[in-house]
């Protein structure tokens, strides 16, 4: 059975880590990149590096969202691929967070992800072809101490992707969330051993896996952690 082919893709809460890695990737494979982030002006070197195009956006805001999908048709085309990698969180006891920053951090969560899964299924659903891949995190399945709004936040995303991965997987459209158990190596974070972090190159080549899975053998949930990790 042949592979899915992809062509375009959209990355939403694109920054300097796990999206960085998966444009130079998805670029790399002859793939069209869009970037989106609420400060376009940071992602520079990186479309400088890939090609890529990159776009303003606060993806908690419905204008916002279709208007980002509108400039990306624009600039490449309608995306076959939608990549929601942005989070909000506020820490501190649960007596003392600001709900208004609550508010804000589970709506950059999960709500931004069902804004921009909505648009992108809007355009994929007449080909019956594209995938919707959501970046997820320890707290998607287990809430930590004086982390509430991560914790809500996140485990709404990973609800929104399993009611996406029932309702439109029969229509050809794969939807996947990953479950990121662990840190992330980047700039100015110290491993405390060999592998000790999670490689953002690692991470992105198991979403190029999941977007060659045959259809006959998808999977809706991807649990990711160095093996240094603990379960």
């Amino acid at each position: 059975m042949s592979q899915p082919e992809y062509k375009r893709a959209l990355i939403v809460g694109a920054g300097s880590g796990l999206s960085a890695a998966l444009a130079r990737l998805f670029s790399r494979e002859g793939m069209q990149v869009a970037l989106a982030a609420r400060n376009p002006d940071k992602l520079q070197a990186l479309c400088t590096e890939t090609g890529a195009r990159a776009f303003a956006c606060d993806a908690a805001k419905p204008a916002d969202v279709k208007r980002l999908y509108a400039q990306v048709e624009g600039a490449i085309g309608a995306p076959d691929v939608a990549v929601y990698n942005a989070s909000g969180r506020v820490r501190g006891a649960l007596v003392d967070i600001d709900p208004d920053e609550v508010q804000r951090a589970i709506a950059t969560s999960a709500f931004g992800g069902f804004l921009v899964a909505q648009e992108a299924v809007r355009r994929m659903l007449p080909k019956s072809h594209g995938a919707v891949l959501f970046t997820g995190a320890s707290a998607s399945i287990k809430g930590y101490a004086q982390s509430a709004s991560f914790a809500m936040g996140k485990f709404a995303l990973r609800g929104l992707a399993q009611s996406m991965a029932r309702e439109l997987g029969p229509q050809g459209i794969h939807v996947a969330h990953f479950v990121i158990d662990g840190g992330i190596a980047q700039l100015g974070r110290t491993p405390s051993g060999p592998d000790a972090l999670l490689d953002p190159d690692a991470i992105a080549m198991n979403y190029l896996h999941i977007l060659r899975q045959p259809r006959s053998a998808w999977t809706w949930e991807m649990e990711l952690r160095p093996w240094t990790e603990k379960f």
